[in-house]
């Protein structure tokens, strides 16, 4: 089994502890990775694109996640905007919002670059994260490269924020997608260790997926009542 692969099963195993009981009380946003790098297919040019596995997984955590908590969902990457300014906040959080994600999802045509730093700090706007708790869930498949500081706003929603958490769900993850600080063949742990402090210093959890299960899994773990329960609050996940 490959060593992400391992490091994902365990992380998954430990956010549901027997016991462990949460609240959904708190609104959420996914945000969502509609760049052009999620039309990209496997290296072998065999495999589905990234986006139909995405989709999937979401079919099938959505429904059972969305009728206990609020869910709004912004999506970044296409539109006229400009390449870095493609933020839209599809809507906020509102009740049985599941199939209205569903559908933006499915018409959902990748392109243009990855706003990812401006995008989260607009879900926390959204979730008027000064002055209430709330819970970001980002699901991307690789880096911020519109010029975003992603560790400098964990620290600003650390800081400033009425315990807003930040989940990060890597999908399918590369090195060269993922190099947070632009540096030239930042090698693929590396990559994501970086990328863990949105979740590491916002009290979240950051996990690795390659497959449509183990996306649907952190989604549910991510969006789903038991992981906001004590023993699970401020764990986070790294992969070395």
């Amino acid at each position: 089994m490959r060593p992400a692969a391992i490091a994902t099963a365990a992380f998954l195993a430990a956010l549901a502890p027997a016991g462990v009981s949460g609240s959904c009380a708190e609104d959420a946003m996914i945000v969502f990775d509609g760049s052009g790098s999620m039309s990209e297919m496997g290296f072998n040019l065999l495999d589905e694109p990234r986006i139909a596995e995405a989709r999937r997984a979401m079919h099938r955590a959505i429904p059972q996640v969305a009728p206990h908590r609020r869910i709004g969902l912004m999506v970044y990457g296409p539109g006229d905007q400009g390449a870095c300014r493609n933020i839209d906040v599809v809507f906020p959080p509102r009740d049985d919002a599941g199939l209205d994600i569903l559908d933006t999802l499915d018409r959902l045509e990748p392109s243009g670059d990855t706003p990812l730093t401006a995008s989260v700090f607009g879900a926390a706007e959204v979730l008027d994260y000064q002055n209430q708790p709330g819970v970001v869930v980002l699901v991307t498949d690789g880096n911020e490269n519109c010029g975003g500081a992603p560790c400098e706003l964990a620290s600003l929603l650390r800081t400033e924020g009425m315990a807003l958490t930040v989940h990060v769900i890597g999908f399918k993850v590369r090195g060269g997608h993922f190099s947070w600080t632009h540096s030239n063949g930042a090698d693929f742990t590396r990559s994501e260790i970086v990328a863990s402090c949105l979740a590491d210093l916002t009290g979240g959890v950051y996990v690795h997926t390659e497959t449509v299960d183990e996306l649907v899994e952190a989604l549910q773990q991510t969006l789903g009542c038991p992981l906001f329960g004590q023993a699970s609050r401020g764990r986070a996940t790294r992969f070395n």
